[in-house]
């Protein structure tokens, strides 16, 4: 029996369809992701399938006694006073604000009053067995990792995801709804909301841009486009092809009922010979195909991104040479030495305040570095897009925001009206008057990326740009970067999106090691796995006995002897690693040089093919030679 199962629905914002005749049916075990564009409703169907709203028609059956919570997308708590224990005892309703008023009263300072108030709260939540709601409570904040008494207002907003978690989970809900959970989240966070998920024994109905945790949680997918829900029973892969096949049997459908509603209007305009001797029932069909037309819902245009390019920086852009900053308790660089040079894509990776965006402004000049030298590049014209983006004015309008009170914007020298150029990002004349402050983060995202790219920069500094971005943009947005001749230094948890993009990563390993990797995401993540089994090893290989009864080794298997093809490879295998890593070298030079970037794509991409490709080969050559050694 299903979970939940919505028939016909019909819903409206406005003059906006949200829904029209949607079904969709929700099971136990499911791990749905509700993919769609900003804005077209994807919160607004959460809302329903949890009941804060209502529907204009249709039918909602949910099975009897079904527990649904929801994580929000924006982390507004009611009070900057309240503690972790507070918000997530919330998530119990009545039963909750009793819990969190005897929680209250035992960790601070009774009086007569206070104890016998405290005394009223225990008979109430015996009666109601709250007991096991408290043990609930203690559980999920241990499983969570979370200070119960530690102040909400205090949390970054990785945290303040949690303790979001946490208020929804402790229900023990049979249907979780998640809004973009990874928003604000590092690395780690991310990683630990998979393994969260993949545990949980319920459905989940998740809505995410994040396409490697689409491919990871997604049992199936769900799809809104124009107020249509359409099931897709696969992986975000193969939902690609489906869909790309889905719109060009539709464009085809299309063109064709086009053609054929252009030649019947051609007809009817015929001389009045013709209007004489007219087929009505011709005439019937010709005004059902108008009627038609006009209640097709087309798909909005995708973005148009291009960069204000800038003149040429020189062929290095920084230069730093044993780098050291900290601040007090901390130390976030510690003796780096880079260099970065023209056309270089670098990722920065690390948790959330590792040092990614102290980094960022001694690269930029804006930090002076404690020890050390940091020179910089000539002729640097940098764009750079602030994650908590506290520059924009909510009270503006977009066009006042974008256009600086300008009428036109300056393109790559060519000028342009500026509500042509806002609507390259998708916004129409009437949304563009619109205050900053009633949009949506998607559409506050591309207001972001529109005074970006309205600058003349030869380096682009992107600090989290892919929050709230749809696919669509969000694709090419990475088209943009990885075509852009300039430098590019990205601060990014989506993995995809840095795999697609970076030519190189540096990793924020804690006090304040950074280590330079080739490559993307993929190639940081393997380099960590090898890490960490490296450090699992190493404390079973250097434990010291603990005791004189211990002291005495005990006999060890007899090792197996290697076979004449084993030693032949082992002895092999040292100057096959030399080989390779001279190789390596050699690419790197090759795709670190000046103009490497400006070539033809295709050799772009083979000399980076290459270098994963080397790369593992390297890798899989050590894991071999230690193997064998042992």
């Amino acid at each position: 029996m299903p979970l939940l199962r919505a028939t016909q629905l019909q819903h409206s914002i406005g003059q906006q369809i949200v829904l029209d005749n949607a079904e969709l049916q929700l099971e136990a075990g499911d791990r749905v992701c509700l993919l769609g564009r900003n804005g077209c409703g994807k919160s607004t169907l959460l809302r329903i399938v949890e009941g804060s709203a209502a529907v204009d028609a249709g039918e909602v059956w949910r099975q009897p006694g079904v527990k649904i919570a929801r994580m929000e997308q924006t982390l507004d708590f009611a009070s900057p006073d309240e503690t972790i224990y507070d918000v997530v005892a919330d998530g119990l309703a009545g039963l909750g604000k009793v819990l969190r008023r005897y929680h209250e009263l035992i960790i601070g300072d009774m009086g007569d009053a206070e104890l016998k108030e405290l005394e009223h709260l225990q008979r109430e939540i015996e009666t109601n067995d709250g007991w096991s709601f408290q043990q609930r409570i203690d559980n999920i904040l241990t499983r969570l990792e979370l200070d119960a008494d530690a102040k909400v207002c205090s949390m970054s907003g990785g945290w303040r995801r949690r303790v979001a978690l946490a208020r929804a989970l402790v229900c023990d809900p049979d249907i979780l709804l998640l809004d973009e959970p990874t928003n604000h989240l590092d690395l780690d966070g991310i990683l630990w909301l998979e393994q969260c998920v993949m545990s949980f024994q319920g459905c989940v109905l998740f809505v995410t841009h994040d396409r490697a945790l689409i491919e990871k949680l997604a049992t199936r997918i769900v799809e809104l486009d124009r107020g249509i829900l359409t099931n897709y029973d696969t992986n975000y892969t193969r939902y690609l092809e489906l869909r790309e096949h889905a719109l060009e049997i539709e464009a085809e459908h299309n063109a064709l009922f086009d053609k054929r509603l252009a030649q019947e209007e051609v007809w009817i305009r015929q001389g009045i010979k013709a209007r004489r001797t007219r087929n009505e029932g011709r005439v019937r069909a010709l005004e059902r195909m108008r009627s038609e037309r006009s209640r097709r819902r087309v798909q909005s245009g995708s973005a148009n991104l291009s960069v204000n390019q800038a003149d040429r920086t020189g062929k290095v852009v920084a230069e730093l040479t044993d780098v050291s900053f900290s601040v007090p308790g901390k130390l976030l660089v510690d003796n780096l030495s880079l260099l970065v040079c023209r056309g270089d894509k670098l990722a920065l990776i690390g948790p959330n305040g590792a040092g990614k965006t102290t980094l960022l402004r001694l690269i930029l000049g804006e930090l002076e570095a404690q020890s050390g030298t940091v020179k910089a590049g000539t002729n640097l014209q940098v764009a750079y897009f602030d994650q908590l983006r506290d520059r924009l004015d909510e009270s503006q309008r977009v066009v006042d925001i974008v256009g600086q009170g300008r009428d036109a914007v300056t393109i790559n020298g060519k000028d342009r009206h500026i509500m042509s150029y806002l609507g390259d990002f998708l916004f129409s004349p009437e949304r563009a008057r619109s205050h900053f402050g009633v949009l949506s983060g998607g559409e506050r995202a591309r207001v972001q990326l529109a005074c970006l790219f309205s600058q003349p920069a030869n380096v682009l500094v992107m600090d989290e740009p892919t929050n709230d971005l749809d696919m669509e943009t969000l694709e090419l947005l990475e088209s943009l970067l990885v075509d852009f001749s300039g430098t590019v230094l990205l601060v990014s948890h989506d993995r995809s999106f840095v795999d697609s993009v970076a030519s190189s990563c540096l990793l924020f390993e804690g006090q304040g090691v950074i280590s330079e990797h080739i490559g993307g995401y993929s190639e940081v993540s393997a380099y960590m796995s090898r890490r960490l089994a490296q450090q699992k090893a190493a404390p079973a290989a250097n434990q010291a006995p603990s005791s004189p009864a211990q002291a005495t080794p005990k006999p060890s298997p007899k090792a197996r002897k290697l076979s004449y093809k084993d030693q032949r490879e082992l002895d092999g295998l040292p100057s096959k690693i030399e080989n390779l890593e001279l190789s390596l070298e050699k690419l790197a030079e090759k795709s670190g040089s000046a103009g490497f970037y400006q070539q033809d794509p295709s050799a772009i991409a083979e000399v980076l093919d290459k270098i994963t490709a080397t790369q593992a080969e390297l890798d899989h050559c050590m894991e071999r030679w230690l193997e064998l050694a042992e």
